[in-house]
């Protein structure tokens, strides 16, 4: 058999065979409808192109703004979506205080669930309202160290309730003592009272107090604690038959304030009573005796006085009584001999043989 050899000739499509064949103006207008068409075929490349650039643009902002703070919440664990941060921003929340607000709650071992934990909605509507969310996140924390009862709702409500939980929580673990009276409050700086045998005593006394977070919304503040324990020591001072007694015995004060329950309906929890200081004080009673013995002498002088009248305005009537008397008795002696006279001319007295 014959080698066949094959020699390779130049590849010519249709288009450019028939571009070939035309003339000048006819290969123009074929070149244009081609071009056009090639333009169409493109165009979904290119528009998609363009939104992908769009989109990639888009999401490069959204990192550069809130890439930082999702990482961080997302390292910890803070359960803190991209959408959520882009949320607050459009809802004007503070990102990062909320991002810290869960990270701290999440550190410390809180409940940040989305159905009763500590959630981001929850969080945000807290902000929204005017509450203090580092403030009540770091209340929960040290509630739940200390073992008290304050969940995420209680917490809240105190804190929109114009009280500080924080110092709430701090006062529930460390009580506070309470002046009673304050010198700040009421200018005074004791309590005065007076024993049955009429002795001032000047008493000063501490009381301590732990908060109660159950009565805290809607509680007594400390001015009815200072009222009520000044109230109860005056009282229980007054009931002693001398102020010895109590100077002998100054916890009989402390044990019937504590007994008459002056917490109720507070926002706190009486812990103890102390007495600081008592001072004996003047002699009320001896004051107000000597005052009622002057009073009576008053009295007595303005009666006797009134009595001294009285017998001088009877002297002097039973004068004129005696002057009237005497000048009825001249009358009856002038109107004699005018009788005797009277008496000779009618006959009826003749003189004596």
């Amino acid at each position: 058999m014959l080698p066949v050899v094959i020699v390779p000739l130049p590849s010519l499509s249709v288009s450019s065979l028939l571009v070939s064949s035309l003339s000048d103006a006819g290969r123009s207008a074929l070149l244009a409808a081609i071009g056009n068409e090639e333009l169409l075929r493109a165009l979904p490349v290119i528009v998609g192109g363009m939104l992908l650039f769009v989109v990639l643009a888009v999401m490069a902002v959204v990192f550069y703004s809130y890439g930082s703070i999702w990482f961080q919440a997302f390292m910890s664990e803070a359960d803190v979506t991209m959408l959520s941060l882009i949320g607050m921003g459009f809802r004007q929340v503070n990102q990062r205080l909320i991002v810290k607000a869960k990270v701290m709650a999440k550190q410390a071992g809180l409940d940040i669930g989305k159905r009763s934990g500590i959630s981001t909605n929850r969080l945000e509507a807290h902000y929204l309202a005017g509450g203090n969310v580092m403030g009540l996140i770091t209340a929960i924390i040290a509630a739940q160290r200390a073992g008290l009862d304050l969940g995420f709702d209680r917490a809240a409500a105190i804190d929109l309730a114009g009280r500080d939980v924080v110092d709430a929580v701090r006062t529930s673990v460390l009580p506070k003592v309470i002046e009673c009276p304050d010198p700040q409050r009421s200018g005074k700086a004791t309590l005065s009272a007076i024993a049955k045998n009429g002795v001032e005593l000047r008493v000063r006394a501490r009381v301590t107090v732990r908060t109660n977070l159950e009565q805290l919304i809607g509680g007594a503040t400390e001015e009815t604690i200072i009222a009520r324990v000044g109230e109860s020591i005056i009282s229980s001072i007054g009931s002693a038959a001398t102020h010895f007694e109590v100077l002998e015995n100054p916890d009989r004060i402390s044990r019937a304030v504590l007994d008459r329950g002056l917490d109720a309906h507070t926002a706190f929890r009486i812990v103890s009573i102390d007495i600081a200081d008592i001072d004996v004080g003047e002699n009320i009673g001896a004051r107000l005796q000597a005052d009622q013995a002057e009073a009576d002498t008053r009295v007595a002088r303005a009666r006797a006085e009134q009595r001294r009248a009285e017998a001088v305005a009877h002297e002097q009537e039973m004068k004129a009584q005696v002057a009237e008397n005497r000048s009825q008795l001249v009358l009856a002696e002038a109107e004699v001999p005018l009788a005797m006279a009277d008496a000779f001319r009618q006959g009826h007295l003749e003189a004596g043989r």
